[in-house]
């Protein structure tokens, strides 16, 4: 039965990314099913073997083990704030940030993530169809952001039509950085943060293939790298910087969201004896149910899902680590993978405010297709869900 709802949810997935193409004559289906395969031979891979195992396990223990040396910063400059015994969602969650944002640096100034991100994306480039920036571009997002990414390919973004802009931030907004992984792995099975990262990496090349269909020519697929010259030191005191940024504004965000999911939930409580986020959970619980989800908990599922779109991944995260007892294994493995992505309203902003700092015409441009780009990585996690609902 689990086979017969994946492949309708498969078919659904792909009926409303063709309802939304620019292009459906130039879809190129081979690309697409050879890339399903892909996923779901991944996704088994990683989910269902003693060598899958000891992958994740390796990539959680390498993340463990930086969340153990951050915390020792963080305990000498905070420590006498927190109370022994009780976990500070900042500073265990969010402060880890800044340090693996300096690791990421010091790889960036070596030239080591660089010269992989290149390979990779030269690697995905022959196997989606598409060209080495777009590749590229998906890669260096899942390691440094989705603002970070088109700092390094600044000097081609004035140089972009409309659909390759838009295929490069949609593969923003469908993956997350590795900035944050740690602070995801203290939320959710370090499995599920695993899979989506590799998943969604093709995911968001298969809807734009179907939402957004074009063909590179060999002039156009030129790939040039921006990188600035600093010292070492320089280079130091900005990653540290900014990582303390993104710590802070997540903070920021999440105070702000929760809160106001809290009021609105108990307006809606008075007014209508039923909360905001479990109306939302009857809208979405169709989707969940396509997902794999039983239809028992699709409701409950489908209120977390719309928490992730209407505030941030975070805020669901823990909104389903209160409730993950109520939910069976394989339904928390499926909501966790569809988690693990920046597909979320304020992602429009942070995306389109990034490209506009760098190029005013094209960070309008965003702005525009802002609610396509939104829906495309909905897709995408929703894909990522249903064929990790085939493996599980």
């Amino acid at each position: 039965m689990k086979y017969i709802i994946a492949i309708i949810g498969l078919l659904i997935v792909f009926g409303l990314a063709y309802v939304a193409s620019n292009n459906r004559k130039n879809i190129k289906v081979r690309p697409v099913i050879i890339m399903i395969i892909i996923q779901i031979l991944l996704a088994w891979l990683l989910l269902n073997t003693k060598f899958g195992l000891v992958l994740v396990k390796g990539f959680a223990d390498v993340f463990s083990k930086l969340l153990e040396y951050a915390a020792s910063g963080i305990s000498f400059v905070f420590g006498g704030l927190a109370n022994k015994g009780e976990m500070s969602f900042f500073l265990e969650v969010l402060l880890p940030i800044v340090f693996i944002s300096v690791l990421i640096g010091i790889l960036q100034h070596f030239k080591i993530l660089p010269i992989i991100m290149k390979a990779i994306g030269l690697l995905l480039s022959k196997i989606n169809g598409m060209g080495k920036l777009e590749s590229y571009n998906a890669v260096a997002s899942a390691i440094v952001g989705q603002s970070e990414v088109f700092i390094t390919v600044k000097k081609q973004l004035g140089q972009l039509q409309p659909h390759r802009l838009y295929t490069l931030c949609a593969s923003a907004m469908s993956t997350v950085s590795m900035s944050i992984v740690g602070a995801y792995m203290t939320m959710i099975e370090p499995r599920y943060v695993v899979t989506a990262l590799v998943i969604n990496l093709f995911g968001g090349f298969i809807i734009s293939s179907i939402i957004n269909p074009y063909t590179v020519t060999e002039s156009e697929d030129i790939l040039i790298i921006q990188e600035e010259k600093q010292s070492f030191f320089e280079m130091l005191g900005e990653y540290i910087i900014d990582g303390f940024k993104v710590a802070i504004i997540v903070g920021a965000m999440l105070i702000g969201f929760v809160a106001l999911m809290a009021g609105i939930n108990n307006i809606f409580e008075l007014i209508l004896g039923i909360s905001f986020q479990e109306i939302l959970g009857y809208i979405f619980a169709p989707f969940a149910f396509i997902m794999g989800v039983p239809f028992s908990e699709a409701v409950r599922a489908g209120g977390i899902m719309a928490t992730k779109l209407v505030t941030n991944e975070f805020v669901a995260m823990m909104d389903l680590a209160k409730i993950q007892d109520s939910f069976t294994p394989r339904t928390l493995g499926i909501i966790s993978v569809f988690l693990v992505s920046f597909a979320n309203f304020s992602s429009i902003g942070i995306i389109s405010g990034a490209v506009k700092s760098l190029h005013e015409k094209q960070g309008n441009t965003v702005a525009r297709f802002g609610l396509k780009l939104l829906f495309g990585a909905t897709l995408v996690s929703i894909l990522t869900s249903v064929i990790v609902s085939i493996v599980l």
